[in-house]
């Protein structure tokens, strides 16, 4: 998985949650559909992701993420990313450009006003919780976990046509 296929993951990921602009759902969704992929996919989608994350730690990007959440630690610079990953590429790449623009996003606004922190820590365990397939009798079993501790298991239904894995999720 290359840059231009992981923001296709995310942007098909906002398009399937009810709420884009929640990052818990937006992870949850993305885990979901890396699931589905290859286990080099999967890889190649989590070193995206950190490629992205180092892309954008920039101290003008950091001083943002203080701005907008009122505050902003080590471990709430890494989980400011992470929900601006789930906004998408455009959002994504406009902030690391020119981190003032944020202040015009209505979600920036919106949270903000409330009081609430822009955060998706859930965004940088998308490839963590994934179990790695394992031997349950005969089929390799996945299990997606929620920060709130729900869970979704899976199991591997065989190949597609494609050559993909299918899985069906419980």
């Amino acid at each position: 998985m290359n840059k231009k296929q992981f923001w296709q993951l995310i942007e098909a990921t906002r398009n399937q949650v009810s709420n884009p602009n929640d990052s818990e759902a937006v992870a949850r969704m993305a885990a979901l559909l890396l699931a589905s992929l290859p286990v080099e996919e999967i890889v190649a989608a989590e070193q995206v992701l950190w490629d992205l994350m180092v892309d954008s730690y920039t101290n003008p990007l950091w001083a943002a993420a203080y701005i907008a959440n009122g505050g902003c630690s080590d471990d709430g610079f890494d989980y400011f990313r992470g929900w601006l990953i789930t906004q998408g590429r455009e959002v994504f790449e406009r902030a690391v450009a020119d981190p003032d623009a944020l202040a015009e996003l209505p979600i920036v606004q919106a949270s903000a006003a409330d009081g609430v922190d822009l955060e998706g820590e859930d965004m940088l365990g998308i490839a963590w919780k994934i179990s790695s397939p394992r031997a349950v009798s005969g089929t390799a079993a996945l299990d997606c976990t929620s920060s709130s501790g729900s869970v979704l298991t899976g199991s591997e239904t065989g190949p597609t046509r494609s050559g993909t894995t299918r899985v069906s999720l419980s």
